[in-house]
């Protein structure tokens, strides 16, 4: 893995409390693009979930699309599409019409999900899960390759097909993963991880190693990338940060953890504790030499080279989260793009962390 330029993104969660006026909140999710784009930051993504009961939640592929038309030439990507869910052929056929609107700059993330509600409004058994998504994985890139595609599924029958609605450059596939099971067919079957802001920083670098060794085994080449997803706040001073941020982040992984999201977690990892503990080790909240501290080390001794940062969380006044976001454009990235990323031994967790 050769020296990488580093690129800085934000992460949309473009969740709002339920009842909220849909209008008012699209409008300010388009300010925080436009302040993304203005600020010359690299990549915009946002997540997918289905009956989110605590939140109202546009669905990704119309909300991707409209903030292309004011995304300028920032990346667009999902973080994540749950693909077994959902038909392949109409997945390939929408994303390949998202990167084409996108200008060729998306990103094609993916995962597996965790949430019974979704699977079971689905009709998709729980056992189902991992076939169903490794064979939807199969059908898109085929699909994507304009070559004769073959499946005989009970969702999905093919006898050489062959798309005619390409993307205008092959979206790169990156995977979600939060169990090892996960992080493992991410190295077999993605072009890399993404890896997600939920585990700890040591569970992470633990994970890169069964990452690498997987793929070596598999007999993958390189990555030709490695995103990292963190929940980031940034203020003049570490108290008006921690004021800002709490409430939303707090809020936020508590309803995680009514969804389950820490249960496919490794090891006995908790979202029902309280927030000192629960933000060590994971959040990222303090001033700019603060994020850095925190950043930096994922950069230097970890390799990443793609920093996705979510700011803003479900009820924060949109003036706080363009406040974050102003900083991290200024004073933050900047400073992570400085240096290139290197391909460096895996085996010890990064040693920075921001004070909390």
């Amino acid at each position: 893995m050769a020296d990488r330029p580093v690129r800085v993104g934000i992460f949309l969660a473009h969740q709002q409390p339920a009842g909220r006026d849909p209008l008012v909140a699209l409008d300010e999710q388009l300010q925080l693009v436009r302040a993304a784009r203005d600020g010359g930051l690299d990549s915009v993504f946002a997540g997918q979930h289905h009956l989110p009961e605590s939140f109202s939640h546009i669905q990704p592929l119309p909300w991707l699309a409209r903030l292309a038309a004011d995304a300028g030439d920032m990346r667009i990507g999902t973080g994540i599409h749950l693909l077994a869910l959902h038909n392949p052929v109409d997945t390939a056929e929408n994303y390949a019409g998202l990167d084409v609107v996108a200008g060729g700059r998306s990103v094609f993330g993916v995962g597996l999900g965790y949430r019974e509600v979704e699977y079971a409004a689905f009709g998709i058994p729980p056992g189902e899960k991992v076939r169903r998504f490794t064979e939807n994985l199969r059908i898109v890139r085929e699909l994507w390759s304009g070559e004769p595609v073959h499946a005989d599924l009970p969702w999905c029958r093919l006898d050489g097909a062959v798309a005619t609605t390409l993307p205008a450059s092959t979206p790169p596939v990156w995977m979600a993963a939060n169990s090892d099971a996960a992080v493992r067919r991410a190295a077999r079957s993605a072009d890399t991880w993404m890896i997600n802001p939920h585990a700890t920083t040591a569970t992470v670098r633990r994970q890169l190693d069964l990452f690498h060794a997987e793929r070596t085994a598999a007999g993958r080449g390189p990555i030709g990338e490695l995103p990292l997803m963190r929940e980031v706040y940034c203020a003049p001073t570490r108290e008006r940060a921690l004021e800002l941020a709490r409430p939303y982040l707090a809020g936020k992984y508590e309803v995680y953890a009514d969804w389950g999201q820490d249960k496919v977690l490794p090891g006995a990892e908790s979202f029902r504790t309280g927030y000192d503990e629960l933000a060590r080790d994971r959040f990222v909240v303090g001033t700019p030499e603060d994020c850095l501290a925190a950043l930096l080390p994922w950069r230097d001794e970890v390799g990443v080279d793609h920093f996705v940062l979510r700011t803003e969380w479900a009820g924060m006044p949109v003036g706080d989260a363009l406040a974050s976001l102003d900083l991290l454009a200024r004073e933050v990235a900047p400073v992570l793009r400085a240096t290139p990323a290197v391909a460096v031994p895996h085996g010890s967790a990064p040693a920075g962390s921001a004070p909390r």
